[in-house]
């Protein structure tokens, strides 16, 4: 296991992350993904420490919030030392009735950092992530809330997740004229047969220093290999169920049809090709990998140690190569003609 900064920070996180959106069960939706109970999830959670994971991610959400609660038993069941774990978690869904129960404002995060700490069991997280983009809340306000619980010690760092590329750097800009802590990651979606990131997202993560954690890296299960043109796959198989993240059809299977080729020649699976295609993306900080199974957890947690080809690389590239797009593709002809400038002038 390799060890990352995390964005621009001292902290140094694992590549993997475990992801448990599968603890608990609780709930119409979260039933459809995972419904672990904490004998199960206990095993998941010492096979990945482990393994060398140091980074688990969950949300107050999940399960309605019996995510939350499993994890922290599962840390004091294995006698996990606090110092010993990063442990992530995020705010912004309705966790009750009334209309101040959800989003971005001071109110909800005040009390969602409340209820997480009980729930974890733990005096402090150390990523508290704004789950998702709240417009009847100025950003202000969620910027200087997430400061005061760093202030107070209850948040180390804080994150965002699934923003846009401006709504980042308007906080960005907040935090630094103000002197608030930052947003040092991104919670987003990223896999190879998903690559929209790439436009706006991932020049400004590495122009600003802000580390990516990816979710969903095998598309809902999509690049398992288990599902067929057709739509079909095996019998319990989560994209059965749950239909999401939405993709290109067509692009995704002709994605998974290189992933199988190239992981039949290597003797590895297709979920490990399309895990170390995201760990080879220089913008990556952590691949959060989520599962059901111990032998699941094991073939994900294989990926760190298979290093891909150029040609393998390549290979993916072109079957996931996203299709041009303005003002990329006039980005990319200026970018040309500066440097044919540059050559004239004998200067490149």
């Amino acid at each position: 296991m390799r060890y990352k900064k995390f964005g621009n920070t001292g902290l140094f996180v694992s590549e993997l992350c475990l992801g448990t959106m599968t603890f608990g069960g609780q709930g119409e939706l979260w039933s459809k993904i995972g419904q672990l109970q904490q004998e199960e999830a206990n095993r998941l959670v010492g096979r990945a420490l482990e393994a060398g994971v140091n980074f688990i991610d969950t949300a107050d959400v999940y399960s309605e919030g019996r995510s939350e609660t499993i994890t922290g038993q599962a840390l004091r069941d294995l006698k996990v030392a606090r110092d010993e774990v990063v442990i992530a978690t995020k705010v912004f869904g309705q966790t009750g009735a009334g209309p101040n129960a959800r989003g971005n404002s001071r109110y909800h995060i005040m009390e969602g950092v409340k209820r997480s700490l009980a729930r974890l069991g733990t005096d402090h997280i150390d990523l508290y992530q704004i789950h998702g983009f709240d417009p009847a809340t100025p950003i202000e306000e969620t910027v200087r809330a997430l400061d005061d619980l760093v202030r107070q010690g209850h948040v180390r760092y804080v994150g965002v997740s699934n923003w846009s590329a401006w709504q980042i750097m308007k906080a960005l800009g907040i935090a630094e004229r103000r002197g608030l802590a930052r947003f040092e990651s991104l919670q987003a979606y990223y896999t190879v047969a998903g690559r929209d990131l790439e436009r706006e997202l991932a020049p400004m993560l590495q122009s600003e220093n802000v580390g990516l954690m990816v979710w969903s890296p095998l598309a809902g299960g999509l690049l398992s290999g288990k599902y067929g043109r057709d739509g079909g796959g095996d019998a319990g198989s989560r994209r059965l169920e749950f239909d999401f993240p939405p993709v290109d059809r067509d692009r995704a299977y002709d994605c998974v049809d290189v992933l199988r080729r190239l992981a039949e020649a290597r003797g590895v699976s297709p979920a490990q090709m399309a895990l170390a295609w995201l760990l080879a993306q220089p913008v990556v900080s952590s691949v959060i990998i989520g599962a059901k199974r111990v032998d699941q957890l094991d073939d994900n947690l294989a990926a760190v140690g298979l290093a891909l080809t150029a040609d393998e690389l390549a290979e993916l590239d072109k079957a996931s190569a996203l299709p041009p797009e303005y003002p990329g593709w006039m980005h990319v002809r200026q970018g040309e003609y500066r440097r044919q400038q540059l050559r004239e002038a004998g200067l490149a």
